[in-house]
């Protein structure tokens, strides 16, 4: 995962990239025509741009179905803070190939197994 900063054209690292999460909106079986006709209406226009929006029909017969609307938009600002408090991983940056190399370098012994 990126650091969420893009190097400009000279490799100097300019303005942080904002980070887009997955949201969800569930519609219940139990809706009539014109309400659910009435809801998607608003739906779509109050989505941010690029939102890439998909309808799905999740569910059974036992817990029931729904149509799920799930879209990205933007992260707030409280979403954002929590990320960079808890993130931990990305500020030191250590990257995936880091901790490969780290971890091939790691000397271990082939031999046979407790349980075998």
């Amino acid at each position: 995962m990126s650091n969420g900063v893009t190097p400009d054209s000279a490799g100097e690292k300019s303005a942080p990239v904002p980070r887009r999460v997955k949201d969800f909106i569930d519609i219940s079986e139990y809706t009539s025509l014109e309400d659910l006709i009435r809801y998607l209406e608003t739906i779509r226009d109050n989505l941010p741009p690029e939102h890439q929006a998909e309808l799905k029909i999740r569910g059974d017969e036992v817990f029931g179905r729904r149509l799920t609307i799930t879209y990205f938009r933007e992260q707030t600002p409280d979403e954002a803070e929590l990320e960079s408090k808890y993130a931990g991983g990305e500020g030191d940056g250590a990257t995936i190939d880091d901790l490969r190399r780290k971890l091939d370098e790691v000397p271990y012994k082939l031999g046979k197994s407790k349980g075998r």
